[in-house]
């Protein structure tokens, strides 16, 4: 057996019936941990929660693996999932196994010398193109109806988002108050409410190379019933980065020749959905102040030797710069 951190393999085997597992953990999450599990016949992926600190709601199994196995017969490219686990005596904590999909997340420019500009172009639309057919299902159709409460959905997400930020709170964060109540007085009317995925981006989805297409969307953590704009206005501040030289957080292959600009991903978005985008720069915003919140919460696990994987040690050197952008975008700076 080999010794996994957060996942004990001889229990988990012993739960699934078969033989002695194999597993690895899959980098590049910082958030639920996700890892590749075989007994040499069958090939699974098992998502649990992180170690330590985990922050109430934002690693719920059972809402992840619902919303997975609701979009499966949707124009919403998913992996099938096979098992919900939450009795915690098994590994620990929650989990679920889905279906392994071929394609890859692409972090890393690296990672694709095959993504000619003209591929590039055609993944940009791709992209925004499955978000469209997200926000397109209808929640109750597929029997989402009482995922979540869409009436108040974006007031509730500041002040989640601001609780959140208290229980990470670990050392001083200027600005980052200010930009919190500036999106609190300004919360804008939701137009329509659909089916959010709530971290929607390239390295959230897999990418096949030979047919170029998305195979799969991931990370539904953070999945809810609301206002779409927030899923774009998060993926246009991805598709942006985050300032940094080496952007840990969104990767830098859209910084590749032939991605779509941020106004033409929001244009093409619009004309898929019909949507009303003017007024988009508070979505920006909020998904600034979102993003610092999150990255705080993995800075404030880190140093408390809570995190698995490499790159944590920087995560924290992240926070004030998007507040700063937040606080920009607020004021029509950015």
């Amino acid at each position: 057996m080999t010794e996994l951190p957060g996942l004990d393999l001889d229990r988990l085997a012993t739960h699934l019936r078969t033989g002695p597992l194999t597993g690895e953990l899959i980098p590049g999450g910082r958030s639920n941990l996700t890892y590749r599990v075989t007994d040499g016949a069958r090939r699974w992926v098992l998502r649990r929660p992180p170690l330590g600190h985990v922050l109430a709601t934002a690693h719920d199994m059972s809402r992840e693996y619902r919303v997975i196995k609701a979009l499966t017969d949707t124009a919403v490219p998913v992996p099938a999932v096979e098992l919900l686990c939450e009795d915690t005596d098994v590994i620990g904590a929650p989990f679920y196994l889905m279906e392994e999909m071929p394609g890859a997340a692409l972090r890393h420019r690296d990672q694709c010398p095959w993504l000619t500009p003209d591929k590039a172009r055609t993944l940009s639309e791709r992209l925004v193109d499955v978000l469209a057919d997200l926000h397109a299902v209808d929640p109750k159709a597929v029997g989402l109806g009482d995922f979540g409460r869409p009436d108040g959905f974006l007031k509730r997400q500041v002040a989640r988002w601001g609780k959140q930020l208290e229980a990470s709170r670990s050392r001083e964060l200027p600005g980052i108050d200010e930009l919190r109540d500036r999106l609190a007085d300004t919360v804008p009317d939701s137009a329509r409410a659909t089916i959010v995925h709530g971290d929607y981006r390239l390295d959230n989805v897999l990418v096949t190379e030979d047919p170029l297409d998305i195979s799969a969307v991931l990370d539904w953590e953070m999945a809810t019933l609301g206002d779409p704009l927030a899923d774009l206005g998060l993926l246009c501040v991805y598709w942006n980065g985050i300032g940094a030289q080496d952007d840990p957080i969104t990767g830098t292959v859209p910084t590749l020749p032939g991605f779509a600009g941020t106004d033409e991903m929001v244009r093409r978005y619009a004309e898929r959905s019909g949507a009303d985008t003017g007024g988009l720069a508070w979505y920006t915003a909020f998904a600034y102040f979102k993003l610092a919140v999150i990255l705080e919460g993995i800075h404030f696990r880190f140093t408390r030797g809570k995190t698995v994987g490499a790159g944590f040690d920087q995560i924290g050197q992240l926070t004030l710069p998007l507040v700063r952008q937040g606080l920009a975008a607020t004021s029509g700076e950015h």
